[in-house]
């Protein structure tokens, strides 16, 4: 028991001792980063104390003579005296205070002068590098400023050749470009003069204005001859070709008002004098995009033109068509309506067919009215064709439905007028049918014809008379008249079904009986049978005579019925 606890406590003291010398190892650390940092801040302090500005200073005092230098060269001494006197020595106390706070352990206060010091450091560094920034333009500027103005004249030189080579496309601008060329001219010779009297603050403006200078001349030797080519040549003959065919057009009747061209021409010619009054002083602001503008819009007017030509030819073709079409049906509803009373006598027209031929008629009176208003405007010239196209097309559709929906009663009608013909048509052909079906039954002299056949027969007369008497009505009830025709056919063609039935019927009967007087003295009850098949044929009952009998003789004569079939058809033959 002792020797653990005395294992423990040797632990703990262990572990105390390595806490320890890790604290120490980490505070060792902290005071090694932080002197790093003083000395790096030092080190900056030093740099920013040995700044080159006094020989700068001292390179400026051998050309002292103009005023406006000298003032400047007595404010940059006072800022370096600050610099040195104040700003340098305040970074020194602020170390040894951060060096004394270290010394002291009082790492909570080192932070914050550290800090401080940085900040103080990046102040005083910045005033140093601007002040000396300032006085290297003054020490430094005879070297640049010439180098820049060699670079100048060389482009000076370049300009000028360049402009010379064409002048003549510059036309009348070309004394502007010349005076401007020795206003450049003059700005070297300023330079010249300043740089003697050591005016080093004038020759930075001097080199500026020379340099935009030159930048406006690369533009105008680039732009001058495509504006004067434009504006004197090119602009002046389109607008002269578009008056020709604006006149020309006007001439043989196209509405152009719509297109404000004379206005737009003055406008034009407007904006070409104010161009070029510009470019008289070298102004080119906007002055190629506003001729491009210029160009695209007389284009423009050229296609317009052209698309007045073909609307033209288009809207004349659709008139013309369309007054053929308007011709004619306007002849044929005359015509419907100089027939309607006796078309309403022969048919009994309903109450919506006379509706939409009512409606047809007016609304063909409103668009003849609305053709002849189109007509009038062509004639005065007050719309353009690409809107009398639009127009007359619009006239087309509405003709179109007009002309579907006269269609539809005209169909109608006619449809009425078909049924007519067809029913008189089949009225003759049901009287053949049934004049046939009587001569049959005549050819054939039968004992006797069921009442049945008479039932059948009188309606079928009484049919056909029904459909004589809807075609002598005034007007014809079209749809009555197609009932009585289907009515007639119908039980005619049954009245013929039913007699060519029997007939065959009874013929067969017949030719049975007479097949079977053959055996009748050789079989038992043949004679018996076939004396009842025969009091039914002379009933009437053709199909029970027909049956017992092939029955019979079927005992007989197996395959009898077959046999009596194909002889029936042999003599049909």
């Amino acid at each position: 028991m002792d020797d653990l606890i005395l294992l423990m406590i040797s632990i703990c003291i262990v572990a105390v001792f390595a806490i320890v010398i890790v604290l120490n190892l980490i505070q060792n650390y902290k005071v090694k980063k932080i002197k790093k940092l003083l000395n790096k801040l030092e080190i900056e302090k030093n740099v920013i104390d040995c700044a080159p500005i006094t020989p700068e200073l001292a390179k400026i005092e051998s050309f002292l003579k103009n005023e406006k230098l000298e003032v400047m060269y007595n404010d940059w001494q006072e800022r370096l005296k600050n610099i040195k006197n104040y700003q340098v020595p305040r970074l020194n106390d602020l170390i040894i205070e951060a060096e004394y706070s270290l010394n002291q352990s009082d790492y909570k206060s080192i932070i914050y002068k550290i800090a401080r010091l940085e900040m103080e450091t990046y102040k005083v560094k910045t005033n140093s590098d601007i002040l000396l920034d300032e006085i290297k333009t003054i020490t430094t500027s005879e070297e640049r400023n010439r180098a820049i103005v060699t670079n100048l004249k060389a482009k000076y030189r370049d300009l000028y050749q360049k402009f010379s080579s064409c002048k003549l496309e510059f036309g009348e601008i070309g004394n502007s470009v010349n005076l401007q060329f020795e206003n450049i001219a003059k700005r070297f010779e300023q330079f010249e003069i300043y740089m003697e009297n050591n005016e080093y603050t004038e020759v930075t403006q001097i080199i500026k204005s020379i340099d935009e200078m030159l930048k406006h001349m690369e533009i105008v030797i680039e732009e001058v001859p495509a504006i004067v080519l434009t504006a004197k040549t090119i602009l002046p003959k389109k607008i002269s070709e578009i008056e020709d065919e604006y006149k020309k057009l006007i001439n043989i009747g196209y509405p152009l008002d719509y297109l404000n061209v004379e206005y737009n021409i003055t406008e034009a010619n407007n904006k070409i004098n104010d161009i070029m009054t510009r470019l008289r002083v070298l102004n080119l602001e906007d002055s190629l995009f506003e001729l491009k503008v210029l160009l695209d819009y007389f284009d423009s007017l050229f296609n317009d033109f052209e698309k007045e030509k073909i609307n033209r030819n288009n809207y004349e073709e659709i008139s013309l068509t369309f007054k053929e079409r308007l011709d004619k049906t306007n002849n044929l509803v005359e015509e419907i309506f100089t027939q309607i009373d006796d078309i309403k006598n022969i048919y009994d027209l309903s109450k919506d067919d006379l509706d939409l031929l009512n409606e047809v008629r007016k609304e063909l009176k409103s668009l003849n009215n609305d053709y002849k208003a189109l007509v009038d405007h062509t004639g005065n010239n007050t719309f353009a064709y690409s809107k009398l196209v639009k127009e007359i097309e619009s006239l087309v559709l509405r003709l179109s439905s007009i002309e579907d929906r006269l269609d539809n009663s005209l169909d109608a009608i006619g449809s009425m007028k078909e049924d007519e013909v067809r029913a008189r048509q089949q009225l003759e052909e049901v009287k053949i049918i049934l004049k046939d079906a009587k001569t049959k039954m005549r050819d054939y002299n039968l004992p006797l014809i069921p009442k049945n056949y008479y039932i059948e027969l009188n309606e079928a007369s009484a049919a056909i008379k029904e459909i004589v008497r809807e075609l002598d009505k005034k007007p014809i009830a079209i749809s009555t008249l197609n009932t009585r025709v289907d009515t007639a056919r119908d039980l005619v063609f049954k009245i013929y079904g039913t007699t060519k039935e029997m007939l065959k019927t009874a013929m067969f009967a017949e030719m049975a009986i007479v097949y079977g007087n053959r055996y009748r003295t050789n079989v038992n009850d043949l004679d018996k049978n076939l004396t009842y098949s025969e009091i039914l044929f002379y009933k009437g009952e053709y199909q029970k005579s027909l049956e017992l009998t092939i029955n019979i003789l079927n005992k007989i004569e197996p395959g009898i019925y077959n046999k009596l079939l194909k002889l029936y058809g042999e003599e049909s033959k």
